[in-house]
């Protein structure tokens, strides 16, 4: 049935093809024929095996989403999917519409993500999704630190534990805090911060809405014999009192488009009058922004309910609104994907030895692969950005 769709399976790549300004795309079509799409400049070349014309009619449908599904069935493969995704993030701008979702089922999709979103109670159920894996799930493939965002590589060949220390140390420079001074950090992980900035002799209160982080956090301090850091799960619009700084890794994307002023108002209501916060976050191109909130892509179907990247100028702009001066801006998008190849190399290791609690199965396995491959090649393709910031409180 599907072989009858042929001609409308080829004008998709007709589009796909129109809209590769820089790599290649080989394509085996369910025929045996195979198709170069792209080609015209340099860039990464892909090669993907289309086992069934299913897989297109998904991406057309589906978006991201579909293409995920299309893959767990069996219904495409690629020696090195992270080169696809670098390629279609690459090419983003000019693809358009072309790999994501629409019609009917877009506005489904979207109406049944509406029902995910971060008000109190669909924050803590978000973040249960995701972080309550449990801690063993996670400590067999981060870095010894347990930290689960970017890394700053200071030089090629760092150990990704040093690396994320330099991330953390980069983190509180920017603070500009002194011993003795009090420190929020919204998001707080499983403690990797709040025991670096406890070590500079700094009171943290450290927050997130995760029970296994609470109790890993408390562990880990209680264990490095450190008395001035207090970990609770408290939602951000829920802080009470002041503090000199403000810190926040990577906690903004769980928040949601609807909730950055709120987010932001928090920040600006915990600070002294002339206190800094540090945010570390995800941004995605503006130029793309709007068609990607319109949709409901692999991300937030499969591993992040609720989640959504920044688009840098707006929320800029609703921090500068709340009284919170932009400075000292720095990007480092192709770190994250060297931090994420490095996971992957450590999950698959993991993953080979039998190491990985019997609870997940295989699916669960493909499915946090295929993530990490996503992620890694999002980044590679430049189309969305890890950066941190500096936002000062006007006094």
């Amino acid at each position: 049935m599907l072989g009858a769709f042929a001609t409308q399976f080829h004008r998709l790549l007709d589009r796909i093809d129109a809209g590769l300004a820089h790599g290649s795309l080989s394509a085996t079509l369910p025929d045996g024929r195979v198709r170069l799409l792209g080609g015209r400049a340099s860039g990464p070349a892909a090669v993907v095996d289309l086992r069934s014309w299913r897989a297109l009619l998904r991406l057309a449908t589906g978006g991201s989403a579909g293409w995920y599904v299309a893959w767990s069935k069996g219904e495409w493969a690629s020696p090195d999917p992270t080169a696809l995704f670098e390629l279609f993030m690459r090419n983003s701008r000019t693809l358009g519409g072309a790999a994501r979702s629409s019609g009917l089922l877009r506005m489904l999709r979207k109406v049944r993500n509406s029902l995910r979103g971060n008000s109190r109670a669909g924050s803590r159920k978000n973040i249960e999704f995701h972080y309550d894996l449990g801690n063993d799930f996670y400590s067999l493939w981060l870095d010894p630190g347990l930290t689960y965002s970017s890394a700053l590589f200071d030089e090629a060949g760092q150990c990704l534990e040093a690396a994320q220390a330099a991330k953390i140390d980069a983190m509180l420079d920017r603070l500009a805090v002194a011993p003795g001074d009090t420190v929020l950090e919204i998001g707080c992980g499983w403690g990797s911060f709040a025991e670096a900035a406890a070590r500079r002799g700094l009171s943290v209160h450290a927050i997130t809405l995760s029970a296994e982080q609470e109790r890993a956090v408390a562990d880990r301090i209680a264990a490095a014999g450190l008395t001035d850091v207090k970990v609770s799960r408290t939602d951000y619009r829920d802080v009470t009192g002041h503090y000199d700084a403000v810190a926040s890794i990577e906690m903004v994307e769980a928040v949601g488009q609807e909730y950055w002023p709120t987010y932001l108002a928090a920040i600006a209501r915990a600070l002294k009058p002339g206190g800094r916060a540090a945010i570390q976050y995800i941004a995605i191109d503006d130029a793309i922004f709007d068609a990607y909130a319109d949709n409901v892509d692999f991300i937030q179907r499969f591993i992040f309910p609720g989640g959504m990247l920044l688009s840098e100028s707006r929320f800029r702009a609703l921090a500068e609104a709340h009284g919170l001066e932009w400075r000292d801006h720095r990007s480092f998008g192709l770190h994250y994907a060297e931090t994420l190849r490095r996971w992957r190399i450590a999950f698959d290791a993991a993953v080979e030895a039998g190491k990985l609690p019997a609870r997940f199965d295989q699916h669960f396995i493909d499915l946090w692969r295929y993530y990490l491959m996503y992620c890694e090649g999002g980044f590679r393709g430049e189309g969305i950005d890890a950066a941190q910031v500096t936002l000062v409180k006007r006094a």
